[in-house]
């Protein structure tokens, strides 16, 4: 029997065929576009672009508070220091409950601070965004490194929330070592300290000595840290607060004048604090441009701006900080004294930035944190500086801590902005990951 086929089968076989056919030659046809292309992708690779990609695969950042949340690191128009505090649901970077460095009176939580809302403010700066702290980014940009915190009490503050934010993903390992704290991340072969030293220069207290007045050397780099300083990789000064009380100042082995010592039975000229603080500061300056002679190693250098107190009323009076939520941008001026040491502080960094030109190795930069700071009443313990202040009542008088901060709390931006000013660096050329 014939077997016949009709033009009715012919068009049902075509549509068989052909999309069969296509599927089998489409891939033989893309394969030499596809060759070509993964051939030119590494070309259009920068420098930047590449190390970007390296800190993504290294620690996937936390999910931000925005969608809008975008940064580009390398970006110069950047200006971290200007913006607002906006409110973050997200909150701590931490759990201040359990990160055991936190010194007890900068522990709000577990002193019973009531109120929570203080956490839960993030920094904006104007033109861009700053990302969450990445500790994985940090301790890569460490490695092998000794970062060392220098000056007062609210160094520690700072260096007590840069712990606190890289034990989350690494515990820290105190090593003893006189004169000032260290502790070491196994994980990354990085060190951090901090040197108590509130005059930057060599000094003494007024309570170590038993006398209402500071006696300070202002031409005497402080030996606590200086005698270390070779073996540093980066280096941030904090200093300010304790200029600001009677002091006796030394320059050349004899008295240079006074603050507010008329009434001790001296007769020393009054020469204010201005500028005995910025000579301090610029012996601190000169002595580790000095030191890196000959040296091979880099080293930065920030120099972190005074941090405003927010005292009601006066410290030793009674004076509070009640407010809680932070102050909008305008709402109130940073005071004529706190502007004068910040003016100072970035003076001397850019002079030593002129004398370190005529050397290899040496960085200096600014850590602004004055307007941030100013704008945040909030963050400070108050009166929970002591654990349960109110247990028992609302005592006739209760001391207050409006200087320095909570943990978890404001102080932590402070080093957000740190990581991205050393990923800057790095991202410049200055080779800080293979130093």
């Amino acid at each position: 029997m014939k077997t016949t086929t009709s033009k009715y089968d012919s068009v049902s076989l075509s549509k068989t065929f052909h999309p069969y056919t296509l599927h089998l030659l489409l891939p033989i046809a893309l394969l030499p576009i596809v060759l070509l292309c993964l051939y030119l992708y590494p070309l259009y690779l920068t420098k930047s672009q590449a190390k970007e990609h390296h800190y993504a695969n290294v620690s996937p950042p936390p999910p931000s508070h925005s969608v809008n949340d975008i940064h580009k690191v390398d970006d110069p128009s950047c200006d971290y220091f200007n913006g607002k505090w906006i409110h973050d649901k997200t909150g701590p970077l931490y759990n201040g409950t359990t990160c055991v460095t936190i010194k007890e009176s900068h522990n709000c939580i577990t002193h019973g601070r009531p109120d929570s809302n203080y956490l839960y403010y993030r920094w904006k700066p104007t033109q861009c965004n700053l990302p969450r702290f990445e500790p994985n980014t940090f301790l890569q940009l460490s490695k092998n490194k000794h970062i060392s915190f220098v000056g007062d009490s609210i160094a520690r503050n700072q260096f007590d929330s840069l712990l606190c934010m890289l034990s989350s993903l690494s515990k820290p390992r105190p090593v003893h070592h006189k004169g000032s704290r260290w502790w070491h991340f196994e994980s990354h072969n990085a060190t951090l300290s901090v040197y108590w030293s509130p005059f930057l220069v060599q000094g003494n207290e007024r309570s170590k000595l038993g006398s209402s007045l500071n006696t300070i050397h202002l031409d005497r780099v402080n030996g606590k840290w200086e005698k270390d300083m070779d073996g540093m990789d980066l280096i941030l000064l904090s200093f300010g607060n304790w200029f600001n009380v009677p002091s006796v100042y030394y320059e050349n082995g004899s008295v240079l004048g006074c603050l507010n010592c008329s009434g001790y039975g001296l007769n020393h000229t009054e020469v204010g604090f201005y500028v005995p603080l910025r000579k301090a500061l610029r012996a601190s300056l000169n002595r580790i441009i000095e030191r890196r002679v000959g040296k091979k190693n880099e080293i930065g250098v920030i120099v972190r701006t005074f941090s405003p107190s927010h005292f009601d009323g006066d410290w030793d009076k009674a004076g509070t900080c009640s407010k809680k939520e932070p102050y909008e941008n305008g709402e109130k001026e940073i005071g004529e004294m706190e502007s004068e040491i910040r003016r100072i502080e970035i003076e001397e960094v850019e002079n030593a930035k002129v004398k370190a030109k005529e050397f290899e190795g040496v960085r200096f930069e600014v850590l602004d944190v004055t307007e941030l700071a100013s704008l945040r009443p909030d963050g400070h313990p108050g009166a929970y500086m002591n654990p349960f202040p109110f247990e028992n009542g609302v005592p006739e008088r209760v001391q207050n801590d409006c200087v320095h901060w909570c943990l978890p709390g404001a102080i932590d931006t402070w080093n957000e902005i740190l990581l991205e000013m050393m990923r800057k660096w790095d991202l410049e050329g200055q080779e800080w990951s293979e130093l």
